[in-house]
């Protein structure tokens, strides 16, 4: 999975794009408001698609010009983490906002919505995308203003937040390198808490928004805010949580026989009864991550770089694989520093080629994963054809976006590439080739059940946000993680991770991703008539590869519904079969 807080802020927190219009509606059956009009005697007939175009052309102009405004005052607020400069984006933000709440525009696209049949099918798709970006926004003004003010009050909180750990101040890149080489308990455990401090910070702060994103949801006419989210996210949410819960049942198995395997290291590594196992024994504080194999340590490979060199192979890398990346880098910030962002995430600044990645490199296979991973995000945002209309310049969905970014990441886990570009001795890498395949699949495995946490613990908060949402955090962790919760702890753990209030309600579409990563994988391996495991596919210098990335996974943008792109794109409609083919 990805190593790193892939916080594609841009997506989440602006509400245009792929998203599903209420009900039955789809691009090809748009919402309808009444009859067509028809013009009276001696009137003349209207041409819609004129009114279509010059509307259109009004409206992205002016989206265009306040959406810069927004992102780059959140690039600044990202980089210095003050809360004046959170103040001016929150305002850009609600400005972005209201231009998307306002009903005389929102119901002219109901109006040429409803006479789509005369519109050329690229301006019914440019309108329907409209649609749904007004749709959310449909509320008093007050009630806009209010919940931009609470997230931006606990994504400040979060940017300045630095744990008090052996009486310093910290940042969590110190706590995770503890949890990554202390081999001592109570120091690990020391550290985990450190990395859960956060919560009680905010969780009263979440609990608070939670109830405050049900009452804007149930005023656009929805059960909560989680139903509204996944419905505008262009997904059905019945049949969502069907396929989750085929991948709980597809994986449980798989995923019990593989942590007991992993709990014996674990156990004789810290000296410790596989029943006295907690989670500080797992790397990640949230065990979104598999720990790595005594067998195994990825580090060796990049622990002798300078972190100038993590950038310098993605850099390499991605001019081999035709997709160069030089520009972007050099709009980038790449390295820790005080007040900065803690976490890792791109963003595509005006549509039109100012593309930006935000990271805190350090020179560990992690980090070479992220510096992959969120320049995946950017080579994308920089491959959609910039001659769709503006509010079409998006990845085909935010899964889809998620799993080219997955895609690149995993890479870390290819032999050949930590031969071709990390440099690493062939005979070293062929010492622990399994150890890597065991390790991938590791990976695979404990991210599908973090994310099946993540959807039904943030669906149930949404359910009821007045619950018990500290042991409930804690129930869904045992029953999906298998891990053993802290004896009498009751603190809002789950608030400690960003996304409830940064990215709310999108974890699902990671998990997605990686079903769409293994199925792009299974793709090019019949394109390139590769054979062997698809996690050992060489794909760079290749023009098959990058016409395939350039012409069918990027240029189309958001020009079609997400499941008329992934059958094009791969040739079959998204499932599990490739996913599940990896993890056996």
């Amino acid at each position: 999975m990805r190593t790193s807080l892939i916080l594609l802020l841009f997506i989440a927190l602006v509400t245009a794009g792929c998203k599903k219009a209420p009900e039955s509606t789809t691009a090809e059956n748009p919402p309808s408001k009444g009859t067509p009009d028809t013009p009276k005697n001696g009137e003349k007939p209207v041409d819609w698609k004129a009114t279509a175009t010059d509307f259109l052309k009004a409206y992205n102009s002016e989206y265009a010009r306040l959406e810069k405004i927004e992102t780059v005052s959140f690039w600044k607020a990202s980089l210095t983490g003050k809360k004046d400069d959170y103040a001016v984006n929150g305002k850009a933000k609600l400005d972005l906002k209201k231009f998307h709440s306002d009903p005389v525009k929102f119901n002219t696209i109901e109006t040429l919505l409803a006479h789509s049949a005369q519109l050329d099918p690229l301006t019914v798709r440019s309108l329907h995308v409209a649609h749904n970006a007004f749709r959310e926004n449909q509320l008093p003004k007050e009630l806009l203003k209010k919940i931009i003010d609470m997230e931006k009050d606990i994504e400040q909180n979060f940017q300045s937040h630095r744990a008090l750990y052996k009486k310093k101040k910290v940042t969590n890149n110190v706590l995770l390198g503890t949890l990554k080489t202390s081999r001592r308990t109570a120091e690990r455990k020391v550290a985990w808490e450190a990395l859960k401090s956060v919560g009680a910070v905010v969780g009263p702060k979440l609990v608070a928004l939670a109830r405050v994103r049900n009452e804007a949801a149930k005023k656009l006419g929805f059960k909560n805010f989680w139903y509204m989210k996944v419905t505008l996210q262009d997904h059905n949410p019945e049949t969502l949580l069907k396929l989750f819960a085929e991948l709980e049942t597809l994986t449980r198995e798989p995923f019990k026989k593989m942590k007991a395997a992993m709990d014996k290291e674990l156990a004789a590594k810290f000296r410790v009864k596989v029943a006295a196992l907690r989670p500080w024994h797992y790397d990640n504080p949230f065990f979104q991550e598999a720990p790595p194999m005594k067998a195994l340590d990825l580090d060796i490979f990049f622990r002798k770089m300078k972190k100038e060199q993590i950038v310098e192979i993605g850099k390499r890398f991605f001019s081999t694989m035709g997709l160069p990346m030089e520009d972007i880098a050099a709009r980038s910030d790449f390295y820790e520093r005080e007040g900065k962002d803690q976490n890792a995430f791109c963003t595509s600044i005006d549509r039109s080629g100012d593309v930006r990645t935000l990271l805190n490199i350090k020179p560990t296979a992690r980090w070479m994963d992220t510096m992959l991973h969120e320049s995946g995000h950017a080579v994308y945002d920089k491959g959609i054809d910039r001659s769709l209309p503006f509010n079409l310049r998006e990845a085909a969905h935010i899964f889809t976006t998620e799993a080219v970014a997955m895609f690149f990441g995993a890479l870390v886990k290819n032999p050949a590439w930590l031969i071709a570009f990390a440099g690493a001795d062939a005979k070293k890498v062929a010492r622990v080739k399994k150890h890597i395949a065991t390790q991938r699949v590791r990976e695979q495995l404990i991210f599908t059940r973090w994310t099946l946490v993540m959807l039904n613990f943030e669906k149930a908060l949404y359910d009821n946000p007045d619950q018990d949402l500290n042991a409930l955090w804690w129930d869904m962790v045992e029953k999906y993680q298998m891990l053993v919760r802290p004896a009498k702890r009751s603190q809002p753990d789950w608030a400690a991770k960003p996304h409830f209030t940064i990215a709310p309600v999108y974890y699902h579409n990671y998990m997605m991703g990686e079903l769409f990563a293994a199925q792009m994988r299974a793709h090019l391996a019949t394109l390139v008539n590769a054979k062997g495991s698809t996690s050992e596919q060489v794909i760079w210098n290749n023009p098959k590869v990058s016409e395939w990335f350039k012409k069918a996974i990027f240029a189309p943008g958001l020009r079609s519904q997400w499941e008329t792109f992934v059958k094009q794109s791969t040739g079959t409609p998204l499932s599990a079969r490739a996913f599940a083919l990896e993890i056996r």
